[in-house]
């Protein structure tokens, strides 16, 4: 049977609270207080939570209305994604003092492979300190880290001490970590997954230690190798600093349901000079224009258009958008409008860059 791999330091790093904490950061009158960012109405969204906010049971993706309704004192405020980047930006810079091995998963977490790093440190555990200590003094803001031998251990454990805290997972007790661990914690399981795993018998890694290969992709097909394999430990992803952006799109839930093609033709404009913007900031254009509705009674349709050549002009994404919008007549009044653009150049991008960098990782481990 293979073992896991005890060669490998990876960092976990999560920032907390990010949006809430940037906005607690620049407004000291928000400090101390449960703050959402996002739509504060019915049909309003929460982008992020204090942890102040947290206590009431508010959490990100949760309707700004219900939010209201556990938290009568939450303050609303909107998101200013501008100014979030710019501190994810000088967060960056530091992860790259220590490795180039980063691989950003959004705009407040990463991995990184410190098993060779720049400040030729044996310690992960002493890096990971180091890069929440600079963060703090360079933004302001509290992160949390996870140190292990691979990217699901490290991200799982960013959780444990959250927040402004941080949890290693060493070699010789992770097999017990993994045993222990609620079922619900392993990376691919969801909800749906979660309670079919449930009435297996499947509560925790110990439980699903005990199932065969054979019993896993019986029961969950491809992912059941998945399973097998995470729970001893075994999860080989490298860290990739050279993550291939997939798509690039923006999307608006409205107040109030529009039915007017001549409103919907008003927000698909904005939405257009909204991903032109982010296409040229990130130097980047496809083929694939995608437009997602979302109607008032929750059905959604999404009606696709492949061109014969990149793009990232505004007036030819709104002029494909509406030829996709009058391809079928509306079902009913809408609520959200969209727009995607796939097939990105990126990885012709991807393959230039490479033939100039070579990486060497000797691997030792230390925590």
């Amino acid at each position: 049977m293979e073992e896991f791999p005890t060669d490998r330091k990876i960092i976990h790093v999560d920032m907390d609270a990010f949006y809430a904490s940037v906005e607690q950061l620049d407004n000291p009158e928000l400090r101390g207080k449960p703050v959402a960012v996002g739509g504060g109405s019915e049909r309003g969204v929460v982008s992020a939570a204090s942890y102040e906010a947290r206590k009431f049971g508010v959490r990100s993706a949760m309707a700004g209305g219900l939010a209201r309704r556990l938290c009568p004192d939450l303050i609303f405020v909107k998101t200013r994604f501008d100014r979030y980047r710019e501190i994810s930006q000088q967060i960056r810079e530091i992860f790259y003092e220590y490795t180039d091995l980063v691989e950003p998963l959004s705009l407040d977490e990463a991995y990184l492979d410190v098993t060779e790093n720049k400040k030729g440190n044996p310690s992960a555990t002493k890096i990971a300190r180091e890069i929440r200590e600079k963060i703090k003094e360079k933004t302001g803001l509290n992160a949390s880290a996870g140190i292990s031998i691979n990217k699901f251990i490290a991200k799982v454990a960013s959780d444990i001490n959250k927040p402004n805290g941080q949890k290693t997972i060493p070699p010789e007790e992770v097999i017990a970590f993994l045993e222990a661990l609620d079922i619900r914690k392993f990376y691919g399981v969801g909800k749906v997954t979660a309670e079919k795993m449930y009435q297996l018998g499947i509560f925790t890694g110990a439980d699903l230690k005990l199932k065969t290969l054979e019993y896993l992709t019986e029961h969950f097909g491809k992912s059941g190798n998945h399973y097998f394999n995470v729970v001893r430990g075994i999860h080989n992803s490298a860290v990739k600093p050279d993550r291939i952006r997939k798509s690039l799109g923006a999307e608006r839930t409205f107040s109030e349901n529009i039915s007017s093609e001549i409103f919907m033709l008003e927000r698909l404009n904005n939405i257009a000079e909204e991903i032109e913007r982010r296409l040229k900031k990130s130097d980047v254009a496809g083929k694939t224009i995608t437009l997602k509705i979302k109607y008032s009674d929750f059905t959604l349709k999404t009606r696709s258009k492949t061109l014969p050549y990149f793009v990232r002009s505004k007036d030819v994404i709104l002029e494909t958008a509406k030829e996709l919008l009058f391809q079928e007549k509306m079902e009913n009044s809408v609520r959200l409008l969209g727009i995607t653009l796939a097939n990105l150049n990126t990885e012709d991008k991807k393959q230039d860059d490479s033939k100039e960098r070579e990486i060497a990782v000797q691997l030792k481990f230390a925590f």
